[in-house]
């Protein structure tokens, strides 16, 4: 399985018990859609390698205590801490038309109201504090928040993503 083909899930945040248990903490909107999980894949050196699950018991707040086959010891669990897990973009839920996952969007043509054609969208950085859209604009990289407000419309069968930039966002990175 390859990264490119692949959403990150989650990670391991922590062992939980002594017979192999861990905590996971996922990365998702709806955590329910995922209750039923009879594997991962898990980063391990680069590559993804499929685990199955004993369990992976839903809990408050995004997480999920998990245990895996053939991980019956705190030690075993121990070696998992910090790794991200993975699902085939195959298992994403379908959205609803004026919905999107912002891997989709790399790609797409950002066009804002005022100013016109900015670019292509490059990259999407996921942080905890704020979603941002990477686009090369005037040969710098230009980061546009993902908020409703400044992103107007996506229009997926166009490949084209509508926004009312923030007056003087790109003028800070064009500044020298």
């Amino acid at each position: 399985m390859n990264k490119d083909n692949c959403f990150q899930l989650g990670y391991i945040s922590k062992v939980h018990g002594l017979h192999g248990g861990v905590t996971v903490v996922l990365d998702v909107d709806y955590p329910e859609e995922y209750e039923d999980l009879k594997h991962v894949f898990i980063d391990q050196k680069s590559r993804l390698v499929p685990y199955f699950l004993e369990y992976f018991d839903l809990q408050p707040n995004n997480k999920v205590l998990a245990k895996f086959e053939d991980h019956d010891t705190m030690g075993d669990a121990e070696k998992l801490v910090g790794s991200e897990l993975y699902l085939p973009l195959t298992a994403l839920a379908e959205l609803e038309e004026d919905q999107y996952y912002f891997h989709e969007l790399i790609g797409y043509e950002v066009i804002d109201q005022n100013l016109g054609v900015i670019g292509d969208i490059k990259i999407i950085y996921d942080l905890q504090t704020q979603d941002l859209i990477g686009v090369d604009y005037k040969e710098k990289e230009v980061l546009i928040p993902i908020q409703d407000g400044i992103i107007q419309k996506v229009d997926k069968a166009e490949k084209k993503v509508f926004c009312l930039l923030p007056e003087g966002l790109l003028d800070i990175y064009l500044e020298d």
